[in-house]
């Protein structure tokens, strides 16, 4: 049996009627190269319909590029809503035929070490550095003066292209959202970890409520250790032991507000008949299986990680650099756990 060979540039050549040399800058959309737009046009229809596919290695060669990039973080690929930066990562890469590679240290930094070090063997042209919650990094020294893009993080050290949530836009929707329900008395269930994310949503949480004419009570803010759903529930419970007991309660992230539920349940209040809940994260897992359903703030992963790998191809590909975005909008989610007041 015949087996068919694989289309060249030459083939490609011949059947457009251009020199080999004009099909290769057309499909390499090399800059500056003056080849009509008709020609381009008419050189990448002939490849598609002959299903050329260019040769890998050997474009890697000619180029100094392998068209490959690396996502790393301590632990990302294992939290679920985080998984949506590596979706938007992913698929902005195959967009542009780019290769994503997504390494995993679990915060060990010997891994890390080794992890960067076959980054760099296996000649991936760019790294994502990329975190499950928005903190300041410190970036390893094996990464210093190469092309580092940070995800939903910002560097303690260095000028570094970095796309983050805007914590403070997130707490101003989220604390907007009870007050355009009538709320005036809204508690804060949050939580006292040194991360950008207290500071900011404690921020935009005043900011709505002096916006609105209403006096800040710290009485109505609540700190606890961490940020899980016991802490959620501790949190409520001692608002509701002071003089002022809130209607409504802004929780820090889903799991706070999950123990949010199970504290106004034993208090025997109803949500939101008597108590509306906003969280933050829209962690499907959580938000979508409260009864009733809660309204949260989602955090843009998606969009951090599409833009980390546009940025990323722009500079490395065309030598385009970016501006840094910095902060980008959070989105509220509305669901059934806010009610208007009575």
């Amino acid at each position: 049996m015949k087996v068919r060979r694989r289309p060249s540039i030459r083939d490609i050549a011949d059947a457009a009627g251009v020199s080999p040399a004009t099909v290769s800058l057309a499909l390499n959309n090399v800059r500056g190269a003056r080849i009509a737009d008709a020609t381009r046009l008419k050189v990448e229809k002939i490849a598609a319909e002959l299903g050329y596919a260019p040769n890998g290695l050997a474009q890697a060669l000619r180029t100094n590029r392998s068209h490959t990039l690396a996502l790393i973080s301590e632990e990302i690929a294992t939290v679920p809503y985080a998984g949506r930066l590596i979706r938007g990562a992913q698929e902005a890469a195959s967009k542009h035929g780019w290769i994503m590679l997504i390494m995993s240290t679990g915060g060990a930094k010997d891994v890390e070490e080794r992890e960067i070090e076959a980054v760099w063997r296996h000649q991936v042209d760019g790294v994502i550095y990329a975190d499950t919650a928005h903190r300041f990094l410190d970036i390893p020294e094996a990464l210093n003066g190469k092309p580092v893009f940070l995800a939903n993080a910002e560097a303690t050290q260095g000028d570094f292209w970095s796309v983050f949530p805007d914590e403070i836009q997130g707490g101003y929707i989220a604390t907007r959202e009870l007050i355009d329900a009538g709320h005036r008395e809204i508690g804060f269930v949050s939580t006292a970890m040194d991360i950008p994310a207290r500071s900011g949503r404690l921020q935009g949480y005043r900011t709505a409520l002096e916006e609105s004419g209403i006096r800040f009570d710290p009485n109505l803010v609540i700190e606890e250790a961490s940020s899980f759903a016991e802490d959620g529930y501790r949190g409520t419970l001692s608002l509701f032991s002071r003089k002022t007991r809130p209607t409504a309660i802004f929780c820090f992230n889903d799991r706070m507000a999950m123990g949010a539920y199970r504290a106004a349940a034993e208090l025997g209040l109803l949500v939101p008949r008597d108590l509306s809940v906003v969280g933050f994260d829209n962690q499907e897992i959580v938000a979508e299986a409260l009864s009733p359903q809660l309204t949260t703030v989602a955090l843009p992963y998606y969009e951090m990680g599409a833009m980390a790998v546009e940025a990323a191809i722009a500079e490395l590909q065309d030598g385009t650099t970016s501006k840094n975005p910095g902060a980008i909008p959070n989105t509220l989610i509305k669901r059934d756990s806010v009610a208007l007041l009575r």
